[in-house]
């Protein structure tokens, strides 16, 4: 027995519709349809272009022919707002917005950090939905809102006109207990927020309603046809994609983003780990992700933008062939949020640190990258002693697993074997809960196997010698 699902997969840059087909000892993907995700500066701020974003799901339906269900995973933390009769109140705000700028002072004076951290396990990110709708407090768009819906549950809705709020994704709104796996009621009331705008909670797996009659139109598919709920952060699917063979192992999540971390049953939530800026956020079984972000491949994508996207390919060999960690940077520094100026921004802050400033777009390239590998061997070996919890082996997944260098230099960083692959994890994770939804696979260990047997993986065995990424570590932490 076969059946095919339609994994919807929106990423900060670009979205995608892919298509899964899943037997018993099979798991094939293809991509339907991809299509830019770009953001419009309006003048009241970064805004997402949201109705883009739903005609380029609706057309990759169309491409994708026939399925036996739909799943749809998304960035988080960003919601659209909607009124009294179910209208968009605008477009959804943009996570790079300036908006929130200074808000979190604002809600510590209320509720002070370590207090946050111990009810929520979120680390401090000035995006996080909790600052937003603080940052939003006083706008018209909030106070005349009845419900809020985060990204993937927003085109849901409009697919299926049923509302729901799933929770792995919720649980990057800084207002979920991770040990309850449900709403903080009490944080949420000392910070005036009112929980009634969230529809109720879905788990990866739930049913979210069948597609309506004039999607199925625009379409051209025939009903019913599901929308089964996944885990709608794309990390949470790409994590359930993670080709594991055991339960000793860290995996790095690469693409816009770079999340690095570990799988874990229960939360920490240390006072350590909030210093550490660890994030505990919900994943697939109640599982925690254990995690820190990281910049990731953000800083390159918008240097190739302001060089006039150059080939890759050849800017990743000339890289090569840099000196290493030459100059590094750190890849975890707010100061590189913002869109603009890469090169320059990377190139000052080289300068501000007293070390050689990258001249060649190579140069720049080997910076961004040493950097990356040098950031995610800090959030590795921090989580496995927060955690307690050691591990053998490092499993990139996402686009950066493309990247041979990236690989390369993680390995030899960590002093660990890295696994790369699958690239598409996301939308992967995404389509085995829907088959696992369906009677077609079996728990997260069965879906892994799977995902090992049949996906391509490349080892990278590390150098052996981890001194001088000791020392470049060691220079960055006390440069000036």
């Amino acid at each position: 027995m076969t059946a095919s699902f339609a994994a919807v997969d929106l990423g900060a840059s670009s979205g995608r519709v892919m298509v899964g087909r899943v037997g018993p000892d099979s798991l094939d993907l293809a991509e339907a349809h991809r299509f830019p995700n770009r953001p419009v500066r309006v003048p009241e701020g970064l805004r997402w272009d949201i109705l883009a974003l739903y005609a380029g799901v609706l057309e990759g339906l169309r491409a994708a022919g026939q399925v036996d269900s739909v799943g749809i995973d998304s960035w988080a933390v960003d919601y659209g707002l909607l009124d009294a009769d179910g209208a968009l109140l605008g477009n959804p705000v943009h996570y790079r917005d300036g908006r929130t700028e200074g808000v979190a002072e604002k809600v510590w004076a209320k509720v002070p950090a370590s207090d946050l951290y111990a009810v929520t396990g979120l680390q401090y990110a000035p995006f996080n939905t909790l600052y937003q709708l603080t940052a939003a407090r006083s706008s018209p768009q909030l106070a005349s809102a009845r419900r809020l819906l985060l990204i993937p549950d927003l085109l849901a809705y409009w697919l299926t006109g049923e509302a729901g709020t799933e929770l792995t994704n919720a649980s990057t709104t800084q207002l979920i207990d991770p040990r309850t796996c449900d709403w903080s009621r009490d944080l949420a009331a000392r910070l005036g927020i009112d929980l009634g705008l969230f529809a109720p909670l879905r788990r990866p797996g739930d049913p979210a309603g069948t597609l309506q009659p004039h999607v199925l139109e625009e379409t051209g598919l025939t009903g019913p046809v599901p929308v089964t709920t996944v885990g709608s952060h794309d990390t949470a699917s790409a994590v359930a994609a993670v080709p594991a063979t055991g339960e000793r192992f860290a995996y790095i999540c690469t693409g816009t983003w770079s999340l690095a971390g570990l799988e874990l049953d229960a939360p920490v939530l240390t006072e350590a780990s909030r210093a550490a800026n660890f994030t505990n956020e919900l994943g697939l079984d109640g599982t925690v992700r254990y995690l820190r972000n990281i910049m990731g491949l953000w800083l390159l994508q918008e240097c190739l933008r302001e060089w006039g996207d150059p080939d890759l390919g050849e800017l990743l060999l000339a890289a090569a062939e840099v000196t290493p960690l030459r100059s590094v940077v750190d890849a975890g520094d707010p100061a590189f949020l913002a869109p603009g100026r890469m090169p320059s921004r990377i190139a000052d802050a080289c300068r501000e640190s007293g070390q050689p400033v990258p001249g060649t777009r190579a140069e720049v390239t080997r910076c961004i990258l040493d950097s990356l590998a040098l950031a995610h061997r800090r959030a590795i070996r921090e989580a496995q002693s927060l955690a307690d919890h050691p591990v053998d082996v490092v499993h990139i997944v996402g686009g950066g697993a493309r990247n041979e260098l990236l690989c390369r230099l993680t390995a030899d960083a960590c002093g660990l074997p890295v696994v790369a692959g699958p690239a598409e994890a996301a939308a992967l994770g995404n389509v085995l809960v829907q088959a696992r939804a369906h009677g077609l696979v079996g728990d997260r260990a069965s879906m892994r196997r799977l995902l090992a047997r049949t996906q391509p993986l490349r080892r990278y065995e590390p150098s052996g010698d981890t001194g001088a990424w000791r020392a470049a570590e060691e220079r960055l932490l006390t440069c000036p």
